[in-house]
């Protein structure tokens, strides 16, 4: 008897949020189907790719990057740059001076800054913080009110301080938000419950899971995230509708195999393809277990990735 396969199709839906302006504004999220399934139903919104910058400048060890960012001085050049690699959707920029643990830049100076690179690109911007608590508050409350009008992502309010940044992105300013917890689907449902409560309509956040590198535990990664696609999906949760956006560099880039010179290890090969390879191996398993836009680093990694993408759609 011939296999008939059935398409597993959802009245439910994962919600739409839009960043950026324009005719390069970037809608996540939209699907009725589980991740990459476009043999069950369209997909009507690819999964988006955006490409990092940090105001600390270009990592200059690693000779593609260094190449291809050869004579970008400033973050703002850094940014037009970046924004004209193939395949990238929206920029992407950490504020990592701003930690009080490291270079403790002042938050006027890092939102002044943030201000110049969304005048001068025309995608859609991201914005990370320094991963200190206290510190992301004040820049994110901050940077929702310099930036009326841009509609950014500001990733992202933690269980700790999404009260202000709640109320300053998705109440007060216009501004999208992501909310962050740590690879867990009850604490992501609670958060989104709690963010909801305050007012924030759930077409103004994303949720950021968490992630790990591939092979450092990973799969808590696509446990949870397969867990919130099913529950958004299949059993209608309101409040794990919302698109997931992965930031995938700064796990990719901080793990062994990516970081050890090829002097101590001379059989692993270079130490930049390495570390392009794990972006790429992170970024494409975060895609199947259903995020709506992963977020890299390495010009190599987007072309292989937008690649990938344009085959899987």
């Amino acid at each position: 008897m011939p296999f008939k396969r059935a398409p597993q199709a959802f009245s439910s839906s994962i919600k739409k949020v839009t960043i950026g302006t324009g005719d390069k504004a970037v809608t996540l999220g939209g699907a009725n189907v589980m991740p990459l399934y476009t043999f069950d139903a369209p997909i009507e919104n690819k999964p988006a790719i955006g490409i990092e910058v940090s105001d600390r400048g270009i990592n200059g060890s690693l000779p593609k990057m260094a190449e291809y960012y050869a004579g970008a001085e400033t973050l703002v050049d850094q940014a037009k740059r970046a924004a004209e690699i193939p395949g990238v959707d929206f920029l992407t920029i950490t504020l990592d001076s701003a930690d009080p643990n490291g270079d403790n830049r002042s938050v006027e100076d890092c939102v002044a800054e943030c201000k110049e690179v969304c005048d001068a690109v025309d995608i859609p911007v991201a914005i990370q913080g320094c991963k200190n608590i206290e510190k992301d508050e004040q820049l994110f409350n901050k940077l929702a009110e310099a930036l009326q009008g841009k509609n950014v992502l500001l990733l992202s309010a933690r269980e700790e301080n999404y009260k202000s940044i709640a109320a300053a992105a998705g109440l007060a300013y216009g501004q999208k938000m992501g909310a962050e917890s740590a690879v867990d689907i009850n604490l992501a449902k609670q958060l989104n419950v709690l963010v909801t409560q305050l007012g924030v309509q759930p077409e103004s956040m994303v949720m950021n899971l968490g992630s790990a590198a591939a092979g450092y535990g990973f799969e808590y990664v696509a446990s949870t995230m397969d867990r919130v696609k099913s529950a958004a999906l299949a059993q209608n949760d309101s409040m794990l509708q919302m698109p997931v956006v992965t930031p995938v560099s700064d796990d990719a880039w901080g793990v062994k195999e990516s970081i050890v010179s090829e002097d101590d290890f001379p059989e692993w090969g270079p130490m930049e393809e390495r570390g392009i390879q794990m972006e790429i191996s992170t970024a494409a398993a975060c895609l199947a277990c259903g995020s709506d836009a992963v977020i890299l680093r390495h010009p190599d990694s987007v072309a292989t990735i937008s690649a990938l993408i344009a085959g899987l759609m």
